[in-house]
């Protein structure tokens, strides 16, 4: 990409983010994890107990961002294994068309789910300010672990088992149908478009229950949590993070009807679209059915998708005659891409 083009919606493009990650500076040696391609949250060593951070905008939803803001934040917290503690949020208002009844509506979603998951709220900032035409709503998590139970990224191991709990895109299902309800009227009834925004909270974004459940059935060597670009990003990353390979069967992915009836109707690949609300891990090989059937008993759906193997960090996906071929990085996620494409429609 040429230094001078305008970068496309979405995440950097991991070389870009690689490189300005090489300089980032870290003095102290309580810092125990990072940033890097691929790692979620930051770990630092307090003593008794070690501190997770993690910090995250909501920018493509614009219904129930307060929600989704608390969600997906405690998401990636819960695949560190810890528990999420404090929080922080600002919230940016359009200047010229902000009210009141707004502002307020956006706090009280912070408030419920943050009093849902046990969250103190403890600061922030909220500003009327220009340059920007809807809510944006960025947040700052602080959770908590042992030094014994820390889960990391970079735990996969040859021969762990690869889990998937729920299935992929929820959170893109979900936004899809509270933002273009009009695009979709075509191919869903009033109904299914009404249980597809739904999806925020069932089978909903959130997978700190999902991680809580696994951790206490079986022995969870690493967790992720798909985000932009979706399960391949994930894959992708969490194959980087370990340098191992994953070799994925693609039958086993679970992509629910309403999703994937939502993506074939805009063109999406499913694989590639957002899709916080399910839960990606590694675990010990003799554990995986034990932390399934946990995770089934208590309704949430959880399927083995494949395994992990040595070698350099690549993801290989299995067709269902057999077939194997590399499956391609997600340059940028799906639903950013759709956004660009609403904003700038072909002449």
């Amino acid at each position: 990409m040429n230094a001078k083009s305008s970068l496309p919606l979405g995440k950097l493009p991991a070389p870009m983010l690689r490189q300005l990650l090489s300089n980032v500076p870290i003095s102290d040696p309580r810092v125990l994890l990072g940033p890097g391609i691929g790692l979620d949250c930051a770990v630092i060593d307090i003593g008794n107990s070690l501190l997770v951070f993690k910090s995250d905008p909501i920018t493509f939803a614009t219904d129930e961002i307060g929600w989704y803001c608390v969600q997906v934040c405690a998401n990636d917290i819960a695949t560190t294994g810890a528990e999420p503690r404090w929080m922080l949020t600002t919230l940016l208002m359009p200047g010229g068309s902000a009210t009141e009844a707004q502002v307020t509506a956006i706090t009280n979603q912070v408030y419920r789910a943050c009093q849902s998951m046990n969250i103190s709220l403890v600061g922030g900032h909220t500003e009327i300010t220009h340059g920007i035409d809807h809510p944006i709503l960025m947040g700052t998590l602080v959770g908590e672990v042992e030094h014994t139970n820390l889960v990391t990224q970079q735990g996969a191991n040859p021969g762990d088992h690869i889990l998937l709990t729920k299935g992929v895109p929820i959170e893109a299902t979900a936004i899809l149908a509270r933002e273009f309800p009009r695009l979709l009227k075509p191919v869903l009834s009033t109904d299914e478009l009404r249980k597809a925004a739904d999806y925020l909270y069932l089978p909903g974004i959130g997978i700190t229950r999902d991680a809580r459940l696994a951790r206490s059935a079986g022995r969870v060597t690493a967790m992720h949590d798909p985000t932009e670009g979706g399960l391949a990003a994930a894959l992708w990353e969490l194959a980087q993070a370990s340098a191992v390979t994953l070799r994925v069967r693609r039958e086993a992915i679970l992509i629910p009807d309403l999703a994937r009836r939502i993506c074939e109707h805009l063109g999406l690949d499913p694989l590639a679209t957002i899709a916080s609300g399910a839960l990606l891990m590694t675990v010990a090989p003799g554990d995986a059915e034990t932390i399934c059937r946990s995770l089934r008993a208590e309704g949430i759906h959880c399927a083995e998708i494949g395994v992990v193997s040595s070698g350099s960090a690549a993801v290989w996906l299995e067709e269902s005659d057999g077939s194997h071929s590399a499956l391609p990085c997600p340059a940028r996620d799906e639903l950013a891409r759709f956004y660009e494409e609403q904003a700038n429609p072909p002449a």
